[in-house]
């Protein structure tokens, strides 16, 4: 009986242990999950992304900066951290423009000013003028559309090397028409090498890039009322009043970001002139990107081409700053 009742209070006081153990953890264990979910929750689903822009874009980065300094050519390929330290004698070749390594680089400045220039604004200018076109409903305007988008959907290489068939001086589609069908022409012309190499690498971008436009512009019509159109055509206002008074104006936070977008891919631009060309672009159309890869695996001497790319980086950082000081300044402007 003695046993009974000593077995019996042994089991009451682990039940209650085990309730009063059960109890806490019911207590305790709500808590870490409400914190995770009010606090960590949100850097735990960004860690993934953190994660691979730190092994895809910074770390490289930084790797690329510390090579701006050394001497890295490929006598040090195997072991680079052995190069020797040079300072900034790496950025002083770069910007020596009266040397041939700095003249051809600040030529290869120019090209890309103006490609970038011709290829953002016809793309810009292609882009916004569909999508005003495909802002009433008519039939086929969803056929159109999707075909409008077909350039934007392709891969890039894909399109590029079509380009490059197309372009070929004997048997190309561009000479076939331009020469044989039109008769524009004296002559089959030379469009991948000499000096309307340019003009072909700024067709293929602005074919490749215009689509893009053309869906931020179209996504950005959207927002903008119409009743503000209906009551410009009560007050007797053409299509060309209503676009440069309303549909414009409306798109100029849109605008801005787009041509942003537009500068920065253009002026980066590496798979068109390299798919084009391959890697010996011709003079008329020597990118920056391009001629940095050359100076950097073509010749080997990666500590050079390592300070060129940072000297681009700080470039499109003060372009992109001063363009977003002036936006917002004139934001301000017009609000107020």
């Amino acid at each position: 009986m003695t046993a009974t009742v000593t077995t019996d209070s042994r089991t009451e006081k682990s039940d209650r242990v085990t309730s009063r153990g059960t109890g806490g953890a019911r207590r305790r264990l709500p808590r870490i999950p409400a914190r995770i979910r009010q606090g960590g929750l949100p850097y735990l689903l960004l860690l993934p992304a953190v994660l691979l822009e730190l092994l895809i874009h910074v770390i490289p980065m930084i790797i690329g900066i510390v090579m701006s300094f050394r001497q890295l050519t490929q006598f040090f390929i195997g072991n680079w951290g052995a190069a020797p330290w040079t300072g900034l004698d790496n950025y002083r070749i770069a910007v020596d423009f009266n040397a041939p390594i700095g003249e051809a680089l600040l030529h290869s400045f120019f090209v890309t000013c103006v490609f970038t220039f011709f290829a953002v604004g016809l793309a810009w200018l292609f882009g916004v003028t569909a999508a005003i076109m495909l802002q009433e409903n008519f039939r086929g305007r969803g056929f159109l559309r999707a075909i409008f988008l077909v350039p934007y959907a392709l891969p890039v290489y894909a399109a590029v090397i079509t380009w490059a068939f197309m372009f070929q001086r004997d048997n190309g589609l561009v000479n076939h028409v331009l020469h044989d069908q039109l008769g524009l022409t004296d002559q089959p012309s030379f469009w991948l090498i000499g000096d309307n190499s340019i003009y072909a690498l700024i067709v293929v971008s602005v074919w490749k890039g215009w689509p893009f436009a053309f869906l931020i512009v179209m996504a950005g019509l959207q927002n903008i009322p119409r009743e503000l159109y209906e009551a410009s055509a009560i007050d007797g206002a053409g299509i060309w009043q209503q676009i440069r008074k309303i549909t414009l104006p409306s798109l100029r936070p849109v605008n801005q970001v787009l041509v942003l977008v537009l500068f920065l891919w253009t002026f980066n631009d590496f798979n068109t002139p390299y798919v084009l060309f391959g890697k010996a672009a011709p003079e008329n159309a020597d990118l920056i990107s391009i001629h940095i890869y050359q100076s950097s695996f073509v010749t080997w001497n990666f500590g050079t081409g390592s300070a060129m790319s940072v000297l681009l980086l700080l470039f499109l950082l003060v372009v992109t700053a001063v363009y977003l000081l002036i936006t917002s300044r004139g934001r301000k402007g017009a609000d107020a």
